[in-house]
């Protein structure tokens, strides 16, 4: 009777297979300085037409900017001028302006007619 050969075990293989990615690639730096750079390109991209997957159906981002920066200046321009005629109704009452109409109706009126008018 004749003894089976022995098979090669898996563990025996000094170097293990790895897989494509890792195996060693020349110039690796130049490829890595690419591929950030494309990372930031495509970030700018997003930020300035949106996010849609597709840059010929790119969407305005400019006009809703623009329209934002006006609503905000005229909201701003809205409460600055409400504190201004605050402050200038405090200053009128500090002069005695504020009072001039209360004043008026609280004053008993005259019997005397106007003078021109009988």
């Amino acid at each position: 009777m004749s003894t089976p050969a022995p098979s090669p075990s898996p563990s025996a293989d000094p170097e293990p297979q790895l897989p494509e990615a890792f195996h060693y690639t020349p110039d690796e730096e130049k490829y890595v300085l690419q591929a950030d750079a494309l990372r930031h390109r495509q970030l700018r991209s997003a930020l300035l037409y949106g996010s849609s997957r597709y840059w010929r159906r790119r969407q305005q981002v400019w006009p809703a900017v623009i329209g934002g920066l006006i609503l905000t200046a005229l909201i701003c321009g809205v409460i600055a001028l409400i504190g201004a005629f605050g402050r200038q109704q405090e200053v009128n009452e500090e002069r005695g302006f504020g009072n001039y109409g209360q004043q008026l109706i609280h004053e008993p009126a005259s019997e005397e007619p106007l003078p021109g008018r009988l």
